[in-house]
């Protein structure tokens, strides 16, 4: 029998070995990718919600976390609508895919005892079926002349939709005019869900008008502004901030 050298080119591959190398890469990438997002987590959400939750814990703790009611910026249009911690910001995210479109502010007192302002002048509508939500036509956004915003409020009755907006604006109120510093109504927990309330705190956005003199779908962030620049602080999640949001001297 004559023998033949097996040539290096020559040589088969195994391919339960081929595939065996390749999953354990691919094993390799996912717990990498999972890391990274477990990251982002901690450093992102994760980080925010266990400081709500502390703060919600002992809010006497935390006294220097809060942002007070009527405060104002030098140079900022509006004054701030609430006492309480700013725990959730602009942009934040609570599951994938969803993005918050304003800003949560976490007061200290029992539900119905924070009160709550509007922190600009304009015109309030309280659609007939809304039990814990008004809203603001601001007719000329003092940040964009000649564009017509809406400053939206939510969350202000108990869990059972016991309202806590003030008398003066009822079921089906349209169109009344309100001025800046007047109060609105005062924080609540509610969710439409009594076995789930939101826990106390005041909902605030501002959404953009459609352009045939209503309001854009409040629950999409492309139909809500930053607010950061109408309140002259980092009031958006991707400014990185974990504490109470001071005045922006950077500007």
């Amino acid at each position: 029998m004559e023998f033949r050298p097996r040539r290096l080119g020559a040589q088969r591959t195994n391919p339960l070995r081929t595939f065996a190398g390749l999953a354990f890469f691919a094993l390799l990438a996912a717990l990498a990718a999972g890391g990274y997002l477990a990251y982002r987590w901690w450093r992102g959400d994760g980080r925010r919600h266990a400081m709500v939750w502390e703060y919600i814990g002992d809010p006497q703790a935390h006294a220097d976390w809060v942002t007070r009611a009527h405060s104002r910026c030098e140079g900022a249009p509006f004054a701030f609508p609430t006492s309480g911690y700013v725990g959730y910001l602009y942009g934040d995210s609570f599951r994938p895919g969803h993005r918050h479109t304003g800003i949560d502010v976490f007061g200290d007192k029992p539900a119905g005892k924070t009160p709550v302002y509007a922190a600009a002048d304009g015109f309030l509508t309280r659609l007939a079926d809304w039990k814990s939500a008004v809203i603001i036509r601001v007719p000329d956004d003092p940040l964009s002349p000649g564009r017509e915003i809406w400053l939206y409020y939510a969350h202000m009755a108990d869990e059972e939709g016991d309202s806590f907006i003030d008398a003066a604006f009822p079921p089906g109120t349209m169109e009344k005019p309100v001025v800046m510093g007047q109060e609105l109504g005062f924080q609540g927990n509610y969710s439409g869900d009594p076995a789930n309330p939101s826990g106390l705190h005041l909902h605030f956005s501002i959404v953009l008008g459609d352009g045939k003199g209503g309001f854009r779908n409040e629950t999409d962030i492309d139909n809500t502004l930053d607010p950061s620049p109408y309140f002259g602080m980092k009031l958006n999640a991707a400014s990185g901030e974990y504490g109470p949001p001071v005045c922006d001297t950077t500007k």
